[in-house]
């Protein structure tokens, strides 16, 4: 289980304020894997994972706003913010970020989610002090300058325009907006030529302002670190740029979400003059901390997981009517989705799909063989160590749970949660799940006659 010790630490300070929080949520063996958290005056939290075996560390600092935290005109703020902190600060010029990390052979970048946004940097252990002073330069001090705005409207653009190009990509938009319509689940994170093109510098400085003060953030840290020092740099870093307004703050909890109206039985059709036709076919999922996620990970992995799936097997190796298929979740704080992806020829769309359907109606009705069950808890068991094999993967899981859930979960605890997984759980929740009317969302050159058909697919 983990381990939930705590004890409070008192850090001299030249501010009369109260002490930061110290606890320690994960005690790993002789240090290695030890998780450490501080809540600092002003609502700023700081979690490390301490790993003394390797030479890197990588920083990273959490946002708790996404695309879902935009109106119907601001679409595409948050992920226009995310390229807007790059272009620099009182401190930095555009390219001096990025040099600064360059020179040291280092690596930086960020991402931009639904309910989130994270800015990272991965360097040598000895780099860690640049790293950390760039990205809270970054984070604190953006100019958002008029004549970057404009400059990066076209980048971003562009990217749009790549996101279309791609239809393997684009259906999973498109499936979003399937599912949940015209709200800020079902758009997609980088927002529209329209709604980007109408974006100003005073909105997103606005927008910037109302989310990225210390209590929407998480500071996270994995590698060859050591806890106290990285809390002084990052206490420094905010201190200096003036970012703690109210020392009595308390940090945002995690997301609570509103109850999102998901559909069923609905079809999106795209026509595009493409090689293949780009299929996702799917239905409502989980919320992020639902309890049968871990049957619900049991279930997708020996659906769509990997080569030995069902769908795999299925389609791919028995029949060679796709080269891609798998399936795949997606949770957020009230709600998820579960889908099947496929790219086939557009003249074997409806078999694809048939194959795909009657295979979900087969488990939703008589479940998984028990060696599929152990099968895939074995896949997901290897799979989740081997993907936290790296301090960038570090940072994001301890960076993320405590984000989102507010809790951080030790590497056992979750190979233990995964092998108490049982048939009858899986039974369970592949009946609620894949029991319910899918939708379909299709990208491709489907005729008038297919796309009919296309509808009978749901029914």
């Amino acid at each position: 289980m983990t381990s939930r010790s705590s004890k409070v630490t008192a850090r001299p300070s030249s501010e009369a304020r109260a002490v930061a929080r110290t606890q320690t949520l994960i005690k790993g063996h002789n240090g290695i894997g030890t998780v450490r958290k501080t809540t600092l005056p002003g609502g700023l939290r700081i979690v490390t994972e301490t790993l003394p075996s390797v030479r890197s560390a990588t920083f990273g600092i959490w946002a708790h706003v996404g695309s879902r935290d935009e109106t119907a005109a601001l679409n595409g703020a948050t992920h226009y913010l995310e390229h807007l902190l790059f272009k620099g600060t009182q401190k930095r010029s555009a390219l001096d970020i990025s040099s600064a990390l360059d020179a040291v052979g280092g690596e930086m970048n960020a991402f931009t989610a639904k309910e989130y946004t994270c800015y990272y940097a991965r360097v040598l252990d000895t780099d860690l002090p640049l790293a950390i002073d760039v990205v809270c330069d970054m984070l604190t001090g953006s100019l958002i300058l008029e004549e970057d705005v404009d400059v990066e409207r076209g980048a971003i653009l562009e990217e749009i325009a790549m996101t279309e190009d791609d239809p393997g990509d684009c259906v999973h938009d498109l499936f979003a907006h399937t599912m949940f319509g015209d709200n800020a689940l079902g758009r997609p994170v980088l927002g529209s030529v329209d709604t980007v093109n109408a974006l100003t510098a005073d909105r997103i400085r606005r927008f910037y302002k109302k989310h990225y003060d210390p209590t929407h953030l998480v500071v996270a840290c994995a590698g060859n670190i050591d806890h106290n020092k990285v809390v002084r740099q990052v206490r420094a870093a905010f201190e200096k740029a003036g970012a703690f307004k109210n020392p009595d703050a308390r940090p945002v909890g995690p997301r609570d979400g509103s109850r999102t109206i998901r559909t069923s039985g609905k079809v999106e059709l795209l026509g595009r003059k493409t090689e293949q036709a780009h299929v996702v076919l799917g239905m409502p999922g989980l919320a992020r901390a639902d309890d049968r996620r871990w049957a619900m990970g049991v279930l997708n992995t020996a659906l769509g997981g990997g080569m030995s799936s069902r769908l795999f097997q299925e389609v791919r190796e028995k029949r060679g009517l796709a080269y891609s298929v798998y399936s795949y979740t997606s949770g957020f704080a009230d709600c998820g989705l579960f889908g099947v992806y496929a790219g086939c020829r557009p003249s074997q769309v409806h078999d694809v799909l048939k194959l795909c359907r009657d295979e979900l109606d087969h488990v939703a009705v008589n479940g998984l063989t028990e060696d599929e069950i152990a099968r895939a808890i074995g896949q997901l068991q290897g799979s989740t160590v081997l993907g936290l094999e790296d301090t960038g993967a570090l940072m994001n899981r301890i960076g993320k749970s405590e984000l989102c859930w507010g809790e951080q979960m030790s590497v056992d605890d979750m190979l233990d949660r995964i092998a108490a997984v049982t048939p009858d759980e899986v039974r369970s929740v592949a009946r609620d799940i894949l029991g319910q009317r899918p939708s379909l969302s299709v990208i491709g050159p489907l005729k008038d006659k297919q796309a009919a058909r296309l509808h009978d697919a749901v029914a």
